[in-house]
C-alpha cells in the first residue's frame, strides 16, 4: 500500500508536494497492543493514524527528528478524522518551511537538524488545519491533577496528545490512558524512535515502541503536553 496526496493551505499559500512512501506505513499500531495490566477503565484514540518514525520517508533523522515524526502521526490522525482524502502529511522539510513562513523560525531552519517541540507542533496544526490545541506545561506528570486532565481529554475528544519533556527530550505520542485500582495508571505511548523498516506491528510492540507505560516509568521531568482539540 502506498499513500499519495497533496495539500495547499489557502490561508498561507503553503504548498505540500504529493509523495509516495517506499513501503507501507502501519496504521493503528496501538490496536494490536494487548490490554493494559489490571482491570479498570481504558480510553483510547478514536479514528485512524499512521505510525511515522525515524527514516520512514527516506529522511535520515535519527537523533533529532522525533518531534517531527510525532507531529506527522498526529496529522495523519486529523486527516482521517476529517476524511480529507486529498490531504498529504508534510515532510520534515515542509514542516520546517511552514514554521519559517509563519515567522516562527529563521530561513536557515529549513534543511537543518534542529528539533521541534510541542509548541511548534501546535503552530503547524493551527496553520494547516485551523484546529485549536491546548499546550499544558506540567512540572510533574505523575500527579492526580495531570492524570485527571489526560483522562478528561480522552473522554471528551478521544484524540491524540503530543508530548515532550525537558530532561526527557524524547518526543512521543499518547494514544490512550488506562486506570486500574490495583495496577495503577498507564499511558499508551506511540514512540517514533524506531529506525529501519518494521516487519510487523508486533515487532514494534515487542521492541517497546508501542506500549502501555506506567506513570512511574516516566522520567522525573517537567513535560509539555499538546492536547489536539479535534473532535
Amino acid at each position: 500500500m502506498t499513500t499519495t496526496c497533496e495539500l495547499e493551505s489557502s490561508a498561507n499559500a503553503i504548498k505540500i508536494s504529493s509523495k509516495t512512501y517506499s513501503y507501507a506505513l502501519f496504521e493503528d499500531v496501538h490496536l494490536a497492543l494487548s490490554a493494559a495490566p489490571g482491570q479498570g477503565e481504558t480510553l483510547q484514540t478514536r479514528g485512524h493514524f499512521y505510525y511515522f518514525h525515524y527514516g520512514c520517508d527516506g529522511t535520515m533523522d535519527a537523533g533529532w527528528g522525533c518531534g517531527y515524526r510525532t507531529l506527522q502521526t498526529a496529522i495523519s490522525w486529523i486527516i482521517n478524522k476529517r476524511n480529507a482524502i486529498a490531504t498529504n502529511v508534510p515532510s520534515i522539510r515542509e514542516i520546517q518551511s511552514i514554521l519559517v513562513k509563519i515567522g516562527d523560525k529563521l530561513p536557515r531552519f529549513i534543511g537543518s537538524r534542529d528539533w521541534i517541540g510541542t509548541l511548534e507542533e501546535c503552530y503547524v496544526l493551527d496553520t494547516l488545519f485551523d484546529v485549536p490545541c491546548k499546550i499544558q506545561h506540567v512540572k510533574q506528570l505523575n500527579c492526580d491533577q495531570v492524570i485527571d486532565q489526560i483522562r478528561r481529554y480522552f473522554v471528551e475528544y478521544a484524540g491524540f496528545i503530543a508530548m515532550g519533556g525537558l530532561s526527557d527530550t524524547a518526543s512521543k505520542g499518547i494514544a490512550g490512558i488506562h486506570q486500574s485500582p490495583v495496577a495503577g495508571t498507564f499511558l499508551l505511548v506511540v514512540d517514533p524512535h524506531f529506525s529501519g523498516v518494521p516487519s510487523s506491528k508486533q515487532q514494534l510492540i515487542d521492541a517497546g515502541y508501542v506500549r502501555w507505560m506506567h506513570m512511574d516509568e516516566f522520567r522525573e521531568s517537567a513535560y509539555n503536553l499538546c492536547f489536539i482539540l479535534q473532535k
